[in-house]
């Protein structure tokens, strides 16, 4: 309250020009925050579900090698070094571009790497003996990143509108695009923290299991992508999406979370 007092105090003194500028740098720093925030869950729950499958000696060698950090804490590295020039090189890294009526062996690839390749790429570091414990580290978490962004899907969108980021529309009146609804909106409107999505996960059977972990990472790309088609259909530019699509797809939400973290876990007790 006495930050409040003494802000309020500063703006009536200050030039109404200036105040409205001050409100909207506030406004669009809390908005950004936010977001990031909510997209960063989506990650967490992904490692927070991957740790419930993890064999004890996958757990103690990623605990070594992440000097204890959880997955969860680790998941949203890949995000975090966006903002630092010298990673622009793994941009691509985080999503696949295809066609709808298309696959991933038969689309046109990019010449920077995509989540396939970015994804094949960690693991080859992380099994090689000659490779040091920093590299291996560094690798284990962006692997752990790249599961979860498979599983989302518009990260196996469309070119033309860069996975739905320019496909815009309208969450609640308020401007947004197809690729935030999913990565942002849904997760945020449900309002569940990361650590209650994974506890609320549903209850599979050791047959379910093993049929999700079944097939190779571009087979689990291709199921991504017949999810894909299925959003680019579901909306038109424009839209205002409220409650009733939430209603319809956050199921599909919750369960692509629970998918990503058990071929993390997959992925993970192969590796190590």
């Amino acid at each position: 309250m006495l930050v409040i007092y003494k802000l309020a105090k500063t703006l009536i003194v200050m030039r109404p020009k200036l105040i409205y500028a001050f409100i909207a740098l506030f406004l669009f720093s809390f908005s950004a925050n936010s977001s990031l925030r909510w997209n960063a869950t989506g990650h967490r729950t992904v490692g927070k579900i991957a740790e419930s499958y993890l064999k004890s000696s996958t757990k103690r060698k990623i605990n070594k090698l992440l000097k204890g950090q959880s997955l969860a804490f680790a998941s949203t590295y890949a995000d975090e070094i966006k903002s630092d020039k010298r990673y622009n090189d793994f941009y691509t890294w985080h999503y696949v571009n295809m066609p709808l009526n298309s696959n991933y062996e038969d689309s046109e690839k990019s010449p920077n790497g995509d989540l396939a390749t970015g994804i094949a790429y960690c693991k080859k570091i992380i099994k090689d003996e000659n490779s040091s414990e920093a590299d291996k580290a560094f690798y284990l978490k962006m692997l752990i990143h790249f599961i979860g962004d498979l599983h989302q899907p518009m990260h196996v969108g469309l070119a033309s509108d860069k996975g739905g980021n320019d496909f815009k529309l309208q969450w609640f009146y308020r401007d947004s695009n197809l690729h935030r609804v999913w990565d942002t909106e849904m997760i945020n409107g449900y309002g569940m923290g990361y650590i209650e999505l994974a506890e609320n996960a549903d209850i599979l059977s050791k047959e379910q299991v093993k049929a999700i972990q079944e097939g190779t990472v571009i087979d689990w790309v291709n199921d991504t992508h017949k999810l894909t088609q299925k959003v680019y259909a579901s909306v038109n530019e424009g839209d205002n999406l409220r409650y009733r699509y939430s209603y319809d797809h956050f199921e599909t939400v919750r369960s692509q979370l629970q998918i990503a973290g058990i071929r993390l876990a997959k992925v993970l007790n192969d590796l190590f």
